[in-house]
């Protein structure tokens, strides 16, 4: 079988470097603020979540599920008005984060595939 997302990213240490650095960009750049302003003041519960989320979907420990359940990722953010602008701008930070802190090309190829999949899941607005 072949090693997981989640072996072949470095494991645990990797993962949290890689929420953490998604964070900071969401925090960081103008181009990101529509979804900033989606999240609360402070980001480490956020941070927290993503990256146990991550470490499941990834094919690590299941730490989201075994905290809080079945993801159900699609219910849990129709609160949130999700558009064309906020995936980018979500998607905008996360590769951005996978070239920061990924070095392994194809890996983050494949990782911002999935990732665009997901995002285009959580629109919910037109």
């Amino acid at each position: 079988m072949p090693p997981s997302h989640y072996e072949r990213i470095g494991g645990a240490k990797t993962l949290q470097k890689l929420t953490h650095r998604f964070y900071q960009l969401m925090n960081e750049l103008p181009e990101a603020k529509g979804i900033r302003k989606l999240h609360p003041a402070n980001l480490q519960n956020s941070e927290d979540k993503l990256f146990k989320f991550l470490s499941g979907w990834m094919g690590g420990p299941q730490l989201f599920v075994n905290e809080y359940g079945h993801p159900m990722l699609r219910q849990r953010h129709l609160p949130f008005p999700i558009g064309d602008v906020e995936r980018d701008q979500w998607l905008l930070c996360m590769n951005r984060a996978l070239q920061d802190i990924v070095p392994d090309e194809q890996l983050r190829a494949e990782l911002s595939a999935s990732f665009a999949k997901v995002a285009n899941h959580m629109r919910n607005r037109a």
